[in-house]
């Protein structure tokens, strides 16, 4: 899910926990979501009459106006209010500025909310670029702007950019469960590009990290042992389909006292039936049912 970043205070750049005090201060006071949205536009048009657009306190109003409507649903309206407060902080602060970058992030996600993925993918680039030089390709703000740029080019169809992301982006971080979540986005990529073979050796890395880390009933673990049997089935590789999925499945009927384990070895079952009928052994599909 998409967060929304509030503009660093001018005095010491200190970070401001997004939308924790407007919450607070809507609640105590009873005003709805929408009601918020409108006041804090009326403080925009204020602060655009006193002050003009390019001014910083206008550029806040803006970016605060914008997190709202996206927080609330209105995604064009966010767009087209990040768009205009990218284009004044550029006026007013420069292109490389850390305000700037603040609302650049901002406009990357909330493209990202609205589904244009190719507009996310410009943004994050330009965050990557300025990341790279002035923190480093291993930072760990930079590995999360490789990560986004990697997840919006296979989004938007550009498979081969994605997967040297996020291969690049594996090789820098230096979390274990974050590599973990990057491999399991590379197995994407790499199916998406006709590569399945790449993309199963990726989720078995995964699969053994996670056996080890968390335990074979994890149900983080559980999910990615269904999505590799899944792949086997995609792949045409039924003989390991069936043993992955009924693996998983039995698993999954061990720790199924957990609600949501549950749910998720209904869907094992029905794939691993379906894996089971596509080699023509119908009868022991029939009797998962």
């Amino acid at each position: 899910m998409a967060f929304w970043r509030s503009l660093l205070r001018k005095s010491g750049f200190a970070p401001a926990e997004p939308g924790t005090a407007t919450r607070d201060a809507d609640r105590k006071h009873g005003r709805t979501p929408a009601l918020r949205a409108a006041a804090l536009d009326e403080i925009l048009q204020q602060h655009i009459a006193s002050l003009g657009s390019d001014h910083p306190r206008t550029i806040t109003a803006r970016n605060n106006l914008a997190s709202k409507y996206a927080q609330i649903g209105r995604r064009e309206a966010a767009v087209a209010q990040f768009e205009q407060a990218l284009a004044d902080a550029e006026a007013a602060y420069g292109q490389a500025h850390e305000q700037t970058d603040v609302i650049r992030e901002n406009l990357a996600w909330c493209y990202e909310d609205a589904g244009r993925h190719g507009e996310a993918a410009e943004q994050w680039e330009s965050l990557l670029k300025r990341r790279d030089e002035h923190l480093g390709p291993v930072a760990a703000d930079t590995v999360a702007a490789r990560s986004r740029l990697a997840i919006n080019y296979r989004k938007s169809g550009r498979y081969e950019a994605a997967i040297a992301h996020y291969e690049k982006a594996i090789e820098d971080a230096a979390v274990p469960e974050a590599r973990e979540d990057l491999r399991l986005g590379l197995s994407l990529a790499y199916a998406s590009a006709g590569r399945d073979d790449d993309g199963i050796q990726q989720l078995r890395m995964v699969l053994a990290q996670r056996r080890r880390r968390l335990g074979s009933r994890h149900m983080d673990t559980l999910l990615v042992q269904h999505r590799l049997g899944r792949a086997y089935t995609q792949a045409g590789r039924l003989d390991d389909a069936v043993e992955t999925l009924h693996g998983a499945y039995f698993a999954g009927l061990s720790a199924a006292g957990d609600p949501d384990i549950r749910m998720l070895t209904l869907r094992m079952r029905r794939d691993l039936a379906g894996a089971l009928s596509a080699q023509g052994r119908h009868r022991e599909a029939a009797a998962l049912f």
